[in-house]
C-alpha cells in the first residue's frame, strides 16, 4: 500500500494537476447532468426502463477507463507514440473502413453508419480514436519537414495527409466529425508555420468551392434547410427541422441567470438533450452563470494544452498539443453554437460532457498525449 501511495504521490508531483482537475470536474458535471435528465424524465432514451441508469454507468465507466488510459499514455514518451504510426494508423483507418460494411447508425442519426457493435450491446465509434492517430501521425510528418513545410511538393503531401480522413468520413456520412478533422489539420499546419500566402489561397479556394458544394449536392437538402433556417426561420421549420435547436435555445433562455435547478423542477423537452444538446440542460438548470462556468473551464483547459505545447523543446510536442487544442476548440465552439442556434446541427459532441463512451474515452486519451508532452519536457523538469 505504501508503494502504491508513493507511486500516486510521485505521479501527481510530476503531472499537470490543473489539467486533471478541469477534466475530472467536467466528467463529474456530466454524470450529474445525466442524472438530472434521467430524473426529470425529459428524454425517452433515459426512461425508467433501466436505460437511464445504464447510460449513467456507461458514462461514469468510460470516464474512469479514460482516466486510467490517460495515466498510461502520459507515462509513455510521445516521441515513441508518434514513431509507432505504422501500427496505429492502419488500425485506426481499418476500423473506420469496417463501418462502411458493418457500421450501424443511431435512432437520431440512422443514415450515419459510424458505429461498430461490440459484444454485450456496446458500440464503438472508430472515428473518435482516428482523431488521436491522425494528430500523432500528422505531428510526426510535420516534425520531419522542419523548415521545409512551405516547399510546394512538401505542402501538397501534407494537404493530402490532411484530406484523407476528411474525405473518408464525409463519405461515411458524418460531416460533423469531418469538420473536426479539418480544424485539427488547420491548427497544426498553422502551428508548423505555413506561409500566409498559402492560407489566403486556401481561403479563396474555400470561398470558390462553397457554391459548387451547394449546387452540386455535396451539401444535401436537409443541411441546406438547417443553414437557411438560421437566418429566417419559418414557423414550419421551427416546428420541424429546427425544432430541436429552437427548444434548446428556449431551454437555455428559461434558465435566466441562476437556472431552475437540476432536480425537482420541470424541464423543457429537447431531443438528444443527453448527447449533443447537453449544454441546453446545463443552461436551463444552472443558468447563465453555469454556462459561463463551463465555458471558462474549457477555455482554461485549452490554455493548459497550449501551455504544455509551449514547454516542449521540439516541434513534435508543440504540434501534438496544437492538434489537441484544435480538436477541443472546434468541438466546443460548434456544439455550443448549435445549442444557441447560431450554427446548424451537424452532430458534434461537447467534450467530456456529452454522453458517449467512445467520445469520453478518446478525449481522455487525448489529454494523456498532452500530459506526455508536459511530463517529458526538459523545460519543466529543470525549471
Amino acid at each position: 500500500m505504501k508503494k502504491l501511495l508513493r507511486a500516486i504521490g510521485g505521479y501527481l508531483r510530476g503531472t499537470d494537476r490543473w489539467l486533471w482537475l478541469f477534466c475530472i470536474g467536467l466528467s463529474v458535471c456530466s454524470v450529474v447532468m445525466l442524472c438530472g435528465i434521467w430524473k426529470a424524465g425529459i428524454s425517452s432514451d433515459l426512461a425508467d426502463d433501466g436505460s437511464g441508469i445504464r447510460k449513467l454507468l456507461v458514462q461514469a465507466g468510460a470516464s474512469l477507463l479514460g482516466m486510467a488510459a490517460a495515466v498510461v499514455l502520459s507515462k509513455f514518451d510521445y516521441h515513441t507514440l508518434a514513431k509507432l504510426w505504422k501500427l496505429h494508423v492502419p488500425a485506426a483507418y481499418g476500423l473506420v473502413l469496417l463501418t462502411f460494411f458493418i457500421g450501424v447508425g443511431t435512432a437520431s442519426r440512422p443514415g450515419d453508419k459510424s458505429w461498430l457493435v461490440l459484444p454485450g450491446g456496446m458500440t464503438l465509434q472508430p472515428t473518435e480514436f482516428l482523431k488521436l492517430s491522425f494528430i500523432l501521425a500528422l505531428a510526426y510528418h510535420l516534425s520531419l519537414l522542419k523548415d521545409n513545410l512551405n516547399r510546394p511538393a512538401n505542402l501538397a503531401l501534407v494537404c493530402l495527409h490532411g484530406a484523407a480522413p476528411v474525405v473518408l468520413i464525409h463519405f461515411q456520412g458524418d460531416d460533423g466529425t469531418a469538420i473536426v478533422f479539418a480544424a485539427i489539420f488547420l491548427f497544426m499546419v498553422f502551428a508548423a508555420g505555413v506561409h500566409w500566402k498559402y492560407i489566403l489561397a486556401a481561403g479563396g479556394l474555400a470561398l470558390a468551392a462553397a457554391p459548387v458544394a451547394w449546387f452540386t449536392g455535396i451539401i444535401n437538402d436537409d443541411q441546406k434547410q438547417r443553414i437557411l433556417g438560421l437566418f429566417d426561420p419559418t414557423p414550419s421549420q421551427l416546428a420541424g427541422i429546427l425544432y430541436q435547436q429552437n427548444n434548446a435555445r428556449l431551454a437555455i433562455g428559461s434558465g435566466q441567470v441562476w437556472g431552475k435547478g437540476i432536480f425537482g423542477v420541470e424541464h423543457l423537452y429537447v431531443p438528444e438533450i443527453y448527447n449533443d444538446f447537453i449544454f441546453a440542460f446545463i443552461g436551463e438548470s444552472l443558468g447563465f452563470v453555469g454556462c459561463l462556468a463551463v465555458i471558462a473551464v474549457f477555455v482554461a483547459l485549452g490554455a493548459k494544452l497550449l501551455h504544455a505545447g509551449s514547454l516542449s523543446e521540439d516541434p513534435l510536442g508543440r504540434y501534438i498539443c496544437a492538434g489537441l487544442f484544435g480538436m477541443l476548440a472546434c468541438q466546443c465552439l460548434v456544439n455550443i453554437g448549435m445549442c444557441i442556434m447560431v450554427l446548424p446541427v451537424i452532430g458534434i459532441t461537447l467534450p467530456f460532457l456529452s454522453y458517449g463512451g467512445s467520445s469520453v474515452l478518446a478525449t481522455y486519451m487525448g489529454m494523456g498525449l498532452a500530459l506526455s508532452v508536459y511530463m517529458h519536457s526538459n523545460k519543466r523538469l529543470f525549471s
